[in-house]
């Protein structure tokens, strides 16, 4: 059995990776090709993807969050492995080889999986406000040991206004001492930081190639000690990012059209899902849209032809795309190229909820970059969408491929349902 070590990029699409001044290593890796993401493009769906090999209407991750049609909540961020359905590319492994070692190294969904060694970030929240920057380890003594050789893990480094190379350079060097004290078959390893600059800037800014190069140069580290070692490397990407100028607010148009419904405390305005007849959990550029039946026609009506929205999925458009899983919504809206979705549902900044301003992935019913930026007046999140000049989730056409590489017995044009049966040959188990 070979020994693999799968780096998941960020936003790495293969315009950037196929850029030879700005990426000589990983352009250079066998195999290297476009790669096209399932939909939506977005990280918890492409990675439940390539964990099972499956789509979205198999395995169920239909998004970044998802709404729980019994609590009447939407909860983002998630981190159980259970939400993930189907087999997973550990446990065929294991089937196979019951001497198979696995390792998940930040991997979203990966609480409670089938690995022998674990990291995820886990902050605690202390009552009164305060958090401890942590994460979670199986063995459980392994983010200890890993804090007191490399540092802290700087979870401000990881997502926030904050968030920077720190982030992926601190997840590599854990990755290595992994790799060389368990001595796993396969590691996986996400690095985040090339997302934050693209989201910031738009992959077209000049300053892009020198964040590039930091990931090359990164890569290229970690090949020197996986080929040391007689072992694999295998780099892709979940999706890539696509310039976008202009916010799309789902919330507000059904708010407008008298299907939201706000509740007003202490003049905030708070979504009160149980009153409205239709809502958007919205994620970068897919809304899944959820109203009573009576209202759908009102809830597509009310977002088609909006500014910014180029296409809404019934039932039929939800089986084509491979996302007809319960979970969806009950329509799923896509922003056009030059769009994505922001969650707002207030006209007014002054009514917005206090979690609109702050780093706060857990609250708020959609994913926000705005928690990339900072007012520097307040000191707070900004509410300024203008800001935000990349995204990405629409379906996948020659302008948005994510990025594949590490063997050349792989399909010419493979799709990312087809990473975990060339991760499985390249385990040769």
């Amino acid at each position: 059995m070979q020994r693999v070590v799968l780096l998941n990029i960020a936003g790495l699409s293969a315009k950037l990776a196929g850029n030879r001044e700005a990426a000589p290593t990983i352009s250079s890796l066998a195999g290297a090709r476009p790669l096209k993401p399932c939909f939506p493009a977005v990280t918890c769906t492409v990675q439940a993807t390539f964990m099972t090999g499956a789509q979205p209407s198999e395995h169920g991750v239909i998004a970044n969050g998802l709404y729980d049609r019994d609590y009447m909540q939407v909860r983002f961020w998630e981190q159980s492995n259970r939400l993930v359905q189907g087999r997973k590319i550990w446990e065929i492994a294991r089937e196979r080889d019951p001497d198979f070692k696995s390792a998940l190294l930040f991997w979203q969904h990966s609480m409670g999986a089938a690995v022998d060694v674990l990291l995820t970030p886990a902050p605690v929240h202390k009552h009164d406000g305060g958090m401890i920057s942590s994460c979670y380890g199986r063995p459980a003594t392994l983010y200890d040991e890993l804090a007191a050789e490399l540092g802290p893990f700087n979870l401000m480094s990881y997502w926030g206004p904050m968030a920077s190379f720190e982030s992926s350079r601190w997840i590599a060097s854990a990755a290595r001492r992994v790799f060389e004290k368990f001595k796993p078959n396969l590691t996986m390893v996400y690095l985040p930081h090339l997302d934050y600059p693209l989201q910031r800037l738009g992959p077209d800014d000049p300053k892009i190639i020198g964040e590039m190069k930091q990931t090359d140069e990164l890569v290229s580290e970690i090949k020197q000690w996986t080929e040391a070692a007689g072992a694999r490397l295998m780099v892709l990407s979940e999706y890539a990012i696509t310039n976008v100028s202009r916010a799309v607010t789902p919330n507000r148009l059904l708010r407008d059209a008298g299907l939201l419904e706000v509740r007003t405390v202490e003049g905030i305005e708070l979504l009160d899902i149980p009153a409205s007849k239709a809502f958007a959990m919205v994620d970068h550029q897919v809304a899944h849209v959820y109203a009573t039946p009576n209202y759908l026609d009102a809830a597509r009506e009310a977002l088609a032809g909006a500014d910014g929205v180029d296409f809404i999925l019934d039932s039929d458009g939800k089986a084509e795309y491979g996302v007809n899983h319960p979970r969806a919504g009950d329509l799923v809206a896509v922003a056009k190229p030059d769009s994505w979705f922001a969650y707002y549902w207030w006209h007014d900044n002054a009514k917005a909820p206090d979690f609109a301003h702050s780093v706060d992935i857990h609250r708020k019913p959609g994913y926000d970059p705005g928690e990339l930026f900072i007012e520097p007046a307040t000191r707070t999140i900004s509410l300024d969408t203008s800001r935000v000049k990349g995204s990405h989730g629409r379906p996948a056409d020659d302008t948005n491929l994510a990025f594949f590489a590490g063997t050349g017995d792989a399909p010419d044009k493979p799709n990312a349902t087809d990473a975990a049966g060339i991760i499985l040959k390249m385990l040769e188990i």
